[in-house]
């Protein structure tokens, strides 16, 4: 089996109508647990997200995975800040990934199941997906992206609008998956999340990296001026 990483961008960026959303981005990834992406609004953050993952046109630059680009795409999941869910039941949007991936129905069912049970949504299987609340619904795309066993999940703001109760759930899913060998790349407005759960940081402003260093080193002694500004609490544009 082949890896995805290390993932490397090199003056990498995405434009829309002219404007440029993120970039030019240096960067390197090693693919080990959790990378949490932090910065102001309107930094880039989602942005480097979907460009990294493929879900945004690169405009600039080049992105280099360890594979063949197809390769790696197969085996990346995003998750939306707002979660999308089919029209259909628990179950069903827990199946629907397995069996697009060719998995029999019997199977996919039993894989199902067993996620329904792990993130806590056991008993709401034959509920539609549209009347869950938000911190079910969060948990429902967690485990319809985990259930293929990617080797790489984008998360968009994952607990964005959820009470601390469902955070902690979320988080608790997330550490489980990075200590599964899932690699995690998620962007967060939480920096008390960014502490609990990441092992490196990318800091960025104005849509490009101005730093990226392991989380500790980051939360105790950052070297860009912007990113003490930030975490001292001051307003960085």
């Amino acid at each position: 089996m082949s890896t995805l990483f290390p993932l490397r961008a090199v003056g990498a960026g995405t434009k829309r109508r002219g404007r440029v959303l993120v970039g030019p981005v240096d960067l390197t990834l090693d693919g080990q647990g959790i990378t949490a992406v932090i910065g102001p609004n309107g930094a880039g953050k989602t942005s480097l997200l979907r460009l990294l993952h493929g879900a945004a046109r690169l405009s600039m630059g080049q992105i280099h995975w360890a594979c063949p680009t197809d390769e790696a795409r197969h085996h990346q999941a995003f998750v939306f800040q707002r979660p999308i869910m089919l029209r259909r039941s628990v179950l069903a949007n827990l199946t629907y990934p397995l069996t697009i991936h060719g998995m029999n129905r019997a199977e996919a069912r039993d894989r199902a199941c067993d996620w329904a049970q792990r993130v806590g949504l056991a008993p709401l299987l034959d509920r539609s997906a549209l009347v869950l609340s938000g911190g079910e619904q969060q948990k429902l795309a967690l485990a319809r992206a985990l259930i293929t066993q990617p080797r790489l999940v984008f998360l968009d703001e994952p607990c964005a609008n959820l009470d601390g109760r469902a955070t902690a759930e979320i988080e608790a899913i997330l550490h489980q998956a990075a200590s599964a060998g899932t690699a995690i790349l998620l962007s967060t407005h939480d920096m008390g999340q960014a502490r609990r759960l990441a092992r490196d940081v990318v800091f960025l402003r104005q849509g490009q990296v101005q730093e990226h260093s392991p989380a500790q080193q980051f939360f105790n002694t950052p070297q860009s001026p912007y990113a003490r500004a930030f975490l001292n609490g001051d307003i960085v544009e």
